[in-house]
């Protein structure tokens, strides 16, 4: 199957998903998250605000003692920008949530955790997003190439195998309602 039919395909199946179970998958997700010595050792992490029904890390963000950097995307390319529940927000260009363009920047080296938004994920750790090449880009940079990093997705979404393009970067771990698996 062609990456553009698998994504419409797992982005259907995800949307159809009840909210009950969504909510309750995602706290799961978050649970794992929580329980991982390489989420609680870490200091600044970047993760993401939810969109078309991606599993919700916003418990995450409440009482915790990490410091949170979200995306905001500028012409091809992610900037990452300190946020903290509570502060205000805006609608990107792409209609997901971002931290207003004032907040301050995160550099790669502040950064000990990044938590990759995928509509799937394989057990080599090749991820499936959206298309536009957002983090392929920036995890092919000198600067965040050795950072670890978490694919978040629902367990329906853990595949065998994705298709692969020799741009496409391989993700640390994937972390689902299941449990946090490293990649092989």
């Amino acid at each position: 199957m062609s990456k553009a039919k698998l994504r419409r395909s797992l982005l259907n199946t995800r949307q159809l998903m009840p909210r009950e179970e969504w909510r309750e998958k995602s706290d799961r997700i978050c649970f794992h998250l929580q329980s991982s010595p390489r989420f609680t050792q870490s200091q600044t992490i970047l993760a993401y605000f939810s969109f078309r029904q991606e599993p919700e890390l916003s418990p995450l963000f409440k009482d915790s003692k990490q410091r949170w950097g979200f995306p905001r995307c500028v012409e091809k390319s992610l900037s990452w920008s300190s946020w903290k529940p509570g502060e205000a927000l805006q609608t990107g260009a792409y209609g997901i949530f971002e931290p207003h363009a004032n907040s301050p920047t995160l550099q790669p080296d502040e950064v000990d955790l990044i938590l990759v938004p995928a509509l799937a994920c394989d057990k080599q750790g090749y991820r499936l997003g959206y298309g536009g090449g957002f983090y392929d880009r920036m995890l092919s940079l000198p600067e965040w190439v050795e950072k670890p990093t978490i694919g978040i997705i629902f367990e329906s979404a853990y595949l065998p195998e994705l298709p692969v393009d020799d741009w496409d970067k391989k993700l640390h771990g994937v972390c689902t309602e299941s449990g946090l698996k490293m990649a092989q």
